[in-house]
């Protein structure tokens, strides 16, 4: 290796929500320090949510994130559901997954046409890579579109939607609004089925490596809303056991919180959820995916892309499936009875598990809350995935090509930085 030291300053990642930077020390050969450093702000919604009623506490989370707001806003309202000992009922459960389908839809639309097919194409934005391919974006931003107003059906808007409520919705749909969008959502399946094709068919880096999936397990469904957390390791527990099995710790680099089970990292998000929950795919989807020639559970972190496009398959399917039984309930939600206790809840947001605590006293104020997003949980896993892939790749590389495999591998993740408090700056000494 070289002696002299080198620092590279590369501004803000692209196609990444949020700040940060990768700080690499190479030193003879070897990785001598690694570090994912975060430094955006926190923006202590925890505590913003201490002395609030609970029917605060759905528009306040949906502010978290305005890629992710369904998910901040369905774990919130499940974990306060269950502190309540309420229970929402079928039509207000089918609803939700309806709902939530909306986000996983737009969400993995951008990710994979806008964020990482530029990675695997050879691109270093969108926006060139749609010279070339403007079918690839098109689609993209149909999907995306689509998802988006599937959201603003039951939310009232897309970004920080305002339409649901604890024990269900504000507001029901009219027969007239599902039908429309229905007739929506069966246009789209022949694209989203030629995506999952089309993903598994982008050159991915061939980049086996051992990890921990960590997921919702559902007794009949892919999970999404409901379900117990399991792992590829044998983990079976309630939402309400997270912290006996999980910790978060705080590292001097990153103003996020780094997750760990049982002390070690794990993956989630949709490569993890594919993996553990395979034979939870509608028949129609896991015979696209078989079609592929990509077998599954997988131990290479690049076929998140393919998992994220299966799910996008399975979004639609299950939107349909919901919606052509809707009806119009007598109340899109039950009554709320508070009372004082704690509450768990835990949904699959696009990106992974997000986990929710509170503590409420009999009036239902919120006297403590903690949440868990999906990106501190994959923070250290993101590290560990970094050095090895680097190690693999070539340290003697040079730094450009260094810098676009590690925002590569970063990206991959589609991490949601400022949710776990943003990405890259990144600094190379060679010594």
């Amino acid at each position: 290796m070289s002696e002299r030291t080198v620092s590279i300053h590369v501004p803000a990642l692209t196609r990444v929500e949020g700040e940060g930077a990768l700080r690499l020390i190479v030193e003879q050969g070897r990785i001598a320090e690694l570090a994912l450093d975060i430094f955006e702000p926190p923006r202590y919604f925890e505590k913003f949510l201490e002395g609030r009623r609970h029917t605060e506490v759905l528009d306040i989370v949906a502010r978290i994130c305005g890629i992710c707001p369904v998910a901040y806003q369905m774990s919130a309202a499940s974990a306060l559901e269950d502190a309540f000992g309420l229970e929402p009922g079928p039509w207000v459960q089918a609803m939700r997954r309806v709902f939530y389908c909306g986000e996983w839809l737009q969400s993995h639309a951008l990710h994979i046409h806008l964020l990482a097919a530029p990675d695997f194409l050879g691109y270093g934005s969108a926006v060139a890579m749609a010279a070339d391919h403007p079918e690839v974006v098109r689609r993209g931003l149909s999907l995306q579109g689509l998802g988006n107003d599937l959201i603003r059906l039951f939310g009232g808007r897309s970004v920080h939607p305002v339409g649901a409520c604890v024990g269900g919705f504000h507001h029901a749909p009219s027969m007239a609004e599902v039908e429309a969008m229905l007739t929506r959502l069966r246009e789209a399946l022949p694209a989203a089925e030629a995506l999952i094709g089309w993903a598994a068919s982008l050159p991915l880096p061939e980049d086996a490596q051992d990890f921990v999936s960590v997921a919702l397990r559902h007794p009949t469904d892919y999970p999404m809303a409901v379900g117990r957390i399991v792992s590829s390791q044998g983990l079976d527990i309630a939402p309400a056991d997270f912290e006996a099995h999980f910790a978060e710790e705080h590292r001097p680099h990153s103003t996020a919180l780094f997750a760990l089970l049982h002390g070690e990292p794990y993956l989630v998000g949709p490569l993890a959820r594919l993996n553990l929950n395979l034979d939870r795919l509608p028949v129609a989807t896991r015979a696209l995916l078989e079609a592929t020639g990509i077998r599954f559970p997988s131990r290479n972190m690049f076929h998140s892309v393919v998992a994220r496009a299966v799910e996008i398959h399975l979004a639609l399917l299950e939107a349909i499936r919901l919606l052509e039984a809707y009806s119009l309930p007598a109340s899109p939600h039950v009554e709320v009875r508070p009372r004082a206790g704690a509450g768990f809840g835990a949904t699959e947001a696009p990106r992974g598990i997000l986990w929710h605590r509170y503590l409420l006293d009999a009036a239902g104020i919120v006297r403590a809350a903690r949440i868990v997003p999906p990106t501190s949980q994959n923070q250290a896993r993101i590290e560990e995935d970094l050095r090895r892939s680097l190690l693999a790749f070539g340290l003697d590389a040079p730094d450009d090509a260094l810098r676009l495999r590690a925002e590569t591998v970063i990206r991959n993740y589609d991490p949601c930085i400022s949710c776990a408090t943003h990405f890259l700056e990144l600094d190379v000494e060679r010594l």
